[in-house]
């Protein structure tokens, strides 16, 4: 759906050219919830904003659904901009409109739909999102989760193939944010659409998200399944996302099990291998005791995954080592 060959962006700021986006290829599959994720600065709204031509590209080419972006004249650029989408950070609803006034704006624009058709769509996408008791109201009398649904219905108006969510959850208190990634779970799932998301939280990533690009100084650093990406982080900047998600410092936990005796594991388990009794069969069969050093059992999209951190003594060692290989669990020998 989505392609980026070689596409880069430049800022000039005092006659300087200042790189924001480094040559980039990028390929986003029809119908996939894609993740953006990086720190401030990282080059991830940029590249958002690429997709839609709200930033202009310095070099590269686009393709949109086969079509090259890059080539499109301005009446061809309005065409292509009602097949995407757009949530904002801070919502950007018109105070003095409500919010079906606010949702029918594109439609209007658009200029392809009589009245009585405009509010019947209108009336069928607040209702999608929950709203529909709302429709006379102004956004000063709606809460931040409400009026991000309303952005919502907005960005959905003209039946686009493409959404595209900047930091659409950063303002929203944990409950609230929650709700709204459910949403757009059920946006994607029941209308097939394809999603590209930028946010600086991994926990966002991993309830929704399919595949993720992890960006550092303008530079796309590593990418992939959010499975494989989340549990097994290769490049620095995703395990410093990593940690963060899971509130642990890489230099306290080193210190914490520098006194623990044993062998130190960590083993990751995916789907219904998650919820087996392993560690109490291992522990039977080869003679080793252990102890759980850290933990913690949760869901990647749909997918049930744990990760434990072992202390292992006694007993065959080697022996419990092959029986966790041979149980297809992803083993870390930490020390």
């Amino acid at each position: 759906m989505i392609e980026f060959d070689r596409v880069h962006k430049a800022y000039l700021v005092n006659g300087r050219s200042i790189p924001a986006l480094q040559p980039t290829d990028l390929s986003v599959a029809a119908g996939e919830v894609f993740g953006l994720i990086g720190h401030s600065g990282a080059g991830k709204s940029t590249l958002l904003r690429l997709i839609n031509r709200l930033e202009e590209p310095s070099g590269g080419r686009i393709v949109i659904d086969g079509e090259d972006v890059t080539a499109l004249d301005k009446h061809g650029l309005r065409r292509f901009r009602q097949r995407v989408g757009m949530i904002f950070q801070h919502f950007n609803l018109l105070s003095s409109k409500t919010v079906a006034e606010n949702v029918a704006m594109p439609l209007k624009l658009a200029g392809e739909l009589d009245r009585a058709a405009i509010a019947a769509r209108v009336a069928e996408l607040l209702e999608r999102v929950g709203l529909a008791e709302q429709a006379d109201k102004y956004p000063a009398q709606l809460s931040g989760g409400q009026k991000q649904r309303v952005g919502i219905a907005r960005a959905l108006a003209t039946r686009p193939k493409i959404l595209l969510c900047d930091e659409a959850t950063s303002a929203l208190d944990p409950q609230t944010t929650s709700s709204v990634l459910q949403l757009l779970a059920e946006i994607n799932r029941e209308l097939k659409l394809t999603i590209v998301l930028i946010t600086h939280e991994m926990d966002v990533i991993r309830r929704v998200c399919d595949r993720v690009a992890v960006m550092d100084a303008g530079l796309i650093v590593e990418q992939g399944p959010v499975a494989r990406v989340f549990l097994h982080p290769q490049h620095p900047t995703t395990k410093r996302f990593v940690m963060e998600d899971e509130h642990v410092d890489e230099n306290e936990q080193r210190d914490d099990f520098a006194h623990v005796p044993g062998r130190i594991l960590r083993l990751t388990f995916q789907g219904e291998a998650t919820y087996a009794p392993l560690l109490g069969t291992v522990a039977r069969e080869t003679g080793v005791d252990y102890s759980i050093l850290a933990g913690r059992i949760d869901r990647i999209k749909d997918t049930p995954y744990g990760q434990l951190t072992l202390a292992l003594t006694g007993g065959d060692l080697d022996a419990a080592l092959a029986r966790f290989h041979a149980a297809d669990v992803h083993l870390e020998v930490l020390r």
